[in-house]
């Protein structure tokens, strides 16, 4: 059985005439247009689901994930690309030529910290980013609507794990996989997948920092919605009324709804009580001093950023600015940028590379040296 047999007998039998221009596998010299189904088993890397949930529900709702997010995606568009010499195997100097030129204008009006800031956006919430070079452009393509297709030559039924497995190309749905939408498949060398954090349990497949610490997401979140239902109260605890308990329930339920009117909300806040026919008051739980609620949510904002990669001093919480020193945040910049940004900006132009023509004896590198941001890191360099 031929290579496009094997593929067609993995895919559903779509109309192949109506794919796009690039639709086509190039495999072993040979060319074969393609069409493929969603639903295939053993020969796919599906992104997790939950892209836009986790976009709501963290990135857009918590702050301290969206100010790790940003503090990242800041300082990694900043950098700009460049080709750098390898000579005898050693780096040499930084160069450019016209075939950078993709990558400084990766679509109408679109620069290269566009594209970087997405490719990490995407990545800091997906765990993959995928940018497709179609013509002269690139595309972002949504990460939730990519399918990494793997197979072999040799072996029709490889699986993902399998020795001889290997990416085949990328599928999109344009839609998600609920559109019913006919997927477009792209090749290989036309997609830079960019994946920094990969995910131990596939073997292309990245995974988001988030992953780890949706519990702790979960809980600052709660965090916060628990001081604002503080507030809202009254900025006291939960309080009980207990009532005579011959009381009729229709006079019952009337004397709560008063009350409610009379002392719930901000604007009853700190009214005096007054009750009379055996009702008495008792306050429950504790408020925000007895529950230790700074270093509570502190060590969870902590948690937040130490995934992230980012040090707490870098994004102002509580945490790192109270020991901050001026000493204290040249160090965590320093760390920020040597343990976090630099291997984030290899990776990038590593993955980038498959889309550009890099000059034979280069590599495609980033180009530091005016960002502002490092500019202490820069001089340490020099001096040393």
């Amino acid at each position: 059985m031929g290579l496009t047999d094997r593929l067609r007998s993995w895919f559903s039998p779509y109309d192949f005439s109506g794919l796009d221009p690039y639709s086509v596998l190039n495999f072993n010299g040979n060319t074969y247009p393609i069409g493929f189904n969603q639903t295939l088993v053993g020969h796919e890397e599906k992104p997790e689901a939950g892209f836009a949930g986790l976009v709501d529900w963290a990135y857009k709702s918590n702050p301290v994930v969206f100010a790790c997010v940003r503090a990242r995606v800041s300082l990694f568009s900043e950098a700009r690309f460049q080709f750098r010499q390898i000579r005898n195997g050693r780096p040499g100097d930084l160069f450019g030529t016209a075939d950078l030129a993709i990558l400084e204008t990766p679509w109408p009006n679109g620069v290269t910290g566009d594209l970087l800031a997405r490719m990490l956006q995407d990545a800091d919430l997906a765990g993959n980013a995928f940018i497709h070079l179609r013509g002269d452009t690139l595309v972002r393509l949504r990460p939730d609507w990519v399918t990494i297709i793997l197979g072999s030559y040799q072996d029709p039924e490889v699986e993902a794990w399998d020795l001889n497995a290997e990416v085949l190309g990328y599928g999109y749905q344009e839609g998600g996989y609920g559109s019913g939408r006919v997927p477009v498949f792209l090749q290989r060398e036309r997609v830079a997948h960019f994946a920094p954090i990969p995910d131990p349990l596939a073997p292309y497949r990245g995974m988001s920092w988030l992953t780890p610490i949706l519990r702790e997401i979960a809980a600052d979140s709660a965090a916060t919605s628990h001081k604002l239902k503080f507030f809202e109260n009254g900025a006291t605890p939960n309080m009980v009324v207990s009532l005579d308990p011959t009381i009729q329930k229709a006079a019952f339920d009337q004397w709560v709804e008063t009350f409610r009117k009379g002392h719930e909300g901000l604007r009853n806040a700190y009214r005096t009580i007054y009750l009379g026919g055996g009702a008495k008051v008792e306050v429950i739980g504790k408020d925000l001093q007895q529950v230790e609620f700074k270093t509570t949510q502190g060590a969870g904002e902590t948690r937040i950023a130490a995934a992230a990669g980012v040090p707490p001093i870098i994004v102002g919480l509580s945490e790192g600015l109270a020991a901050a020193t001026y000493s204290n945040y040249g160090q965590a910049r320093r760390a920020f940028s040597d343990l976090t940004m630099r291997g984030l900006w290899r990776n990038a132009c590593g993955s980038l590379a498959t889309i550009v023509k890099v000059p034979g004896g280069s590599e495609l590198w980033y180009d530091d040296r005016d960002i502002a941001f490092l500019q202490d890191d820069m001089m340490d360099r020099a001096n040393i």
